[in-house]
């Protein structure tokens, strides 16, 4: 029972907090007569706002976070969500729907504690069972949002007014979920609990001195760090102050950083992610020039809602995908990172509605599939504490990118681009990602070559310095 309760609660806040019917139709709502803003507004100089308040916003939520232990920033999330549409449904004017954008970017900078509270109440033996819960609850009510939304807009006829009252409706039901939630007793790093951080350093030290044994005639364990993962527990045991943590979460990031493959995949996170972000936050506006909503039905409900479960489908996959990513992941990402950037190209040159909702979906899909892999393979290199550290640099190094690019492509203060052109930009961006990681596959795999060759090479095995693994400084 202990974690069916809070488990279920969160499950609901889930499911409500993310069916949002309005949500595929948000460009054509401000646009149309309900809320009657230009173009340029809507895309210039309303639109960006979220991008720069999420960026301000991500740390020192993440700090609040742990301080406050989880449930208080989970009920400021669903505060911000009521916020946001009552003011999506209620005012108007270019200023109103810029501080909405900043509401919407409080609530998205929030969902930190959404994916870490459940960690805080149940016992590590759950964590797989209840991540799963979580996260597809979420992904099942944004399908289920979308869907609803263009059955009531096509079958039903209804007006995108009543979608937006639908989608506060649900934010309401969403906001008394995390009340109910019990209060974390704990945190990662301000509240740790001494008997569980004794316990923890206890079991990594252990874990440490075996895995030095295992690679002592490959590489022995560097002392630093040891002494490093030591440090980071006893100075997040008890209730560390500010300076303390910021301290850990330093010395941990720079341990962290080390390891190649961890910097490879983190590098490709930040960078994909932030024009993952700008595709999705300007693709209604490219339809919409493609397809005007006052002149054609649109379907971007049904697109949203095939491009979710895709995405889903595809990270199921991954678990069963023959592919050995330690020797063939950065090729990987280099041909996946082509084709995202072909779809963006189609989707900005064709400009046939169909095409363009085709490439959407394959971008989307693709996107999922690749930041499930990388979520993995970070994942593998790191201990349980770090995860979020990682994770949330590389969120925020893909905010300060998609900052800099949304401030010099998007913004009215930068050249204030049109949509076609801001989509031409994007998919040049991925081919230049695509081009980076071909070539970091090719040096690797010359580089991995040259250690077999060495290795057989009869003049080279009395060396006692066998070629080092990518993975065995990881951790």
């Amino acid at each position: 029972m202990s974690v069916f309760y809070p488990t279920l609660l969160l499950c609901v806040y889930g499911f409500f907090s993310s069916l949002r019917p309005s949500e595929p139709f948000l460009t054509a709502y401000l646009l149309g007569p309900d809320k009657n803003l230009t173009e340029t507004q809507v895309v210039n100089e309303i639109y960006p706002v979220w991008t720069y308040s999420y960026l301000v916003l991500l740390f020192p939520i993440f700090l609040a976070t742990d301080y406050l232990c989880y449930k208080p920033v989970l009920v400021l999330q669903a505060t911000s969500l009521v916020v946001t549409y009552v003011m999506l449904l209620k005012t108007q004017g270019m200023l109103a729907m810029q501080l909405l954008e900043f509401f919407f970017g409080l609530a998205t900078a929030s969902e930190v504690a959404y994916y870490s509270y459940i960690y805080s109440v149940v016992e590590p033996t759950h964590y797989q069972r209840v991540t799963s819960y979580c996260r597809s609850i979420t992904l099942f009510g944004s399908a289920a949002g979308s869907l609803i939304g263009q059955l009531l807009l096509s079958v039903a006829k209804v007006q995108l007014l009543y979608l937006v009252i639908i989608t506060l409706a649900s934010a309401a039901v969403a906001f008394v979920a995390p009340w109910f939630l019990p209060m974390p007793k704990r945190s990662l790093f301000f509240h740790k609990s001494t008997g569980v951080a004794e316990e923890r350093l206890q079991r990594k030290s252990k874990s440490l001195m075996e895995k030095a044994e295992d690679l002592e005639s490959k590489e022995p364990l560097k002392k630093q760090d040891i002494s490093t993962v030591s440090r980071s527990s006893e100075a997040g045991s008890g209730n560390g102050g500010l300076l303390e943590v910021l301290l850990m979460l330093f010395t941990d990031f720079l341990h962290c950083y080390r390891c190649r493959p961890l910097l490879a995949w983190s590098l490709w996170w930040a960078l994909a992610t932030c024009g993952y972000f700008q595709v999705l936050n300007y693709a209604q506006v490219l339809w919409e020039n493609i397809r005007p909503s006052q002149e054609y039905e649109i379907y971007n409900g049904y697109v949203e809602t095939l491009s979710t479960l895709l995405g889903a489908v595809t990270a199921l996959l991954v678990g069963y995908l023959p592919v050995s990513w330690s020797l063939w992941g950065e090729l990987v990402l280099c041909l996946l990172s082509l084709l995202m950037a072909v779809c963006v190209f189609v989707m900005d040159t064709l400009r046939n509605i169909w095409l363009c909702y085709s490439s959407y979906i394959l971008f989307r899909a693709t996107y999922m599939l690749l930041i499930t892999v990388a979520t993995y393979q970070i994942a593998a290199s790191l201990n349980m504490q770090r995860y979020a550290l990682v994770f949330g640099v590389n969120t925020f190094m893909a905010l300060l990118l998609q900052t800099l690019l949304t401030v010099v492509v998007v913004d009215s203060a930068g050249l204030g681009l049109d949509v076609f052109t801001q989509f031409l930009i994007y998919g040049g961006y991925f081919a230049v990602i695509s081009v980076v990681f071909l070539i970091a596959g090719l040096c690797k795999v010359v580089s991995r070559r040259r250690s077999e060759q060495k290795a057989n090479n009869p003049a080279e095995t009395e060396s006692d310095s066998p070629p080092i693994s990518d993975t065995s400084s990881c951790r």
